[in-house]
């Protein structure tokens, strides 16, 4: 259903803001085309304390994997750090997040209180942006802490969802 209404929703690029068809417009920090799967926007000006990234969708009728990883822009050769890659595996009901620095992957993370995604039901996906670390919401409630391991901040400026997902909004 909310694919649907996003489908009849034209959103328009004006001045750096989103307009949607209520007239209510939204300061854009992510900018993006379109939401099509797999998605690669760029975050205006990087990442910073106290910036949110949303990510608003519905997972797939019958979903193997997703991921988003937030990156520093979007070179494949050489290939781009990845500050953070959250990835949803449904099968062991898992959300393995890790970084990759200079082309070398760090130590997994696997550790949260439950699996919060469910096949065919939206979800809302908030990521912090704090001093030392990524603080990750899911539907309101927070899954984890991720440290940095990309030091410049900044410089985390792309963000990339791929997988088992329709997405909905972004911010």
């Amino acid at each position: 259903m909310a694919g649907s209404l996003l489908e009849r929703e034209t959103m328009q690029l004006d001045s750096r803001r989103l307009s949607s068809p209520l007239g209510s417009p939204v300061q854009a920090e992510v900018f993006f085309p379109r939401l099509t799967v797999p998605f690669c926007g760029h975050i205006k000006g990087g990442m910073r304390p106290g910036k949110k990234i949303l990510i608003m969708g519905i997972v797939g009728m019958n979903p193997e994997s997703f991921e988003i990883q937030l990156t520093c822009g979007d070179s494949e050769d050489p290939p781009a750090d990845v500050a953070i890659e959250m990835k949803a595996e449904f099968t062991d009901k898992q959300l393995l997040r890790n970084a990759c620095v200079s082309e070398k992957w760090g130590e997994e993370e696997s550790a949260i209180p439950y699996f919060p995604f469910i096949a065919d039901q939206p979800f809302r996906v908030e990521i912090l942006c704090e001093h030392p670390r990524f603080r990750v919401f899911v539907d309101g409630h927070q899954l984890f802490d991720f440290y940095h391991r990309v030091e410049l901040l900044s410089s985390i400026d792309t963000v990339k969802i791929n997988g088992d997902l329709q997405l909905t909004k972004l911010g």
